[in-house]
């Protein structure tokens, strides 16, 4: 797959908050809710993130990652690899997995509405649509890929996002930006 299309669809996945980061599926297993409408926004408990939180999500990830690699990702995670990432996220000084999907998705919600080339929070609108500037001039592109990826892009430009609640959740993930970034698989620079 070209380069191009990979860092649209990362970056769609960010823009659609679809869960399939680099967790291995942590998310979708752990939040077995049935996907949004087109038109309908995405409901995600929002929370105040706090610096606590996202450091303890930046040193949990490497096991979370270690532990949902094994795990298939269409099967409910069995007590004990809840049990696993439980102790995990507790270690690294959050409550509960729950709350650590809770973080994950505040931090997700917020960053699909960076710039990466400016690294400044321009809302995920204002992103969908320079992805869609940026393939639509991609001439390297095949066209099947760039249907593809326009289609996809135009399906989340018309998806609603919820707007932030807590807009010090802004300041903090552009505080951790890059490290963020690269955690949750954002290669669209």
């Amino acid at each position: 797959m070209c380069a191009s299309l990979r860092s649209v669809l990362t970056a769609l996945s960010f823009a659609c908050l679809s869960g399939a980061f680099t967790t291995g599926g942590a998310l979708a297993q752990a939040k077995q809710e049935a996907p949004p409408q087109v038109g309908q926004p995405l409901q995600i408990k929002q929370i105040a993130l706090t610096e606590k939180q996202i450091q303890g999500v930046l040193a949990a990830q490497k096991d979370i990652d270690a532990i949902n690699s094994k795990q298939p990702d269409s099967v409910q995670p069995d007590p004990k690899v809840i049990a696993q990432l439980d102790a995990v996220v507790k270690k690294n000084g959050l409550a509960s997995y729950d709350e650590y999907n809770d973080v994950i998705y505040n931090i997700s919600l917020v960053l699909g509405g960076f710039d990466p080339a400016t690294k400044k929070y321009v809302g995920s609108k204002a992103v969908v649509k320079q992805q869609i500037a940026q393939v639509e001039a991609d001439k390297k592109m095949s066209a099947n890929d760039k249907k593809q990826a326009l289609d996809g892009l135009s399906m989340a430009l018309k998806s609603p996002e919820p707007p932030i609640e807590n807009k010090g959740n802004v300041d903090l993930v552009a505080k951790y930006y890059d490290r963020l970034a690269e955690l949750l698989g954002d290669d669209r620079d």
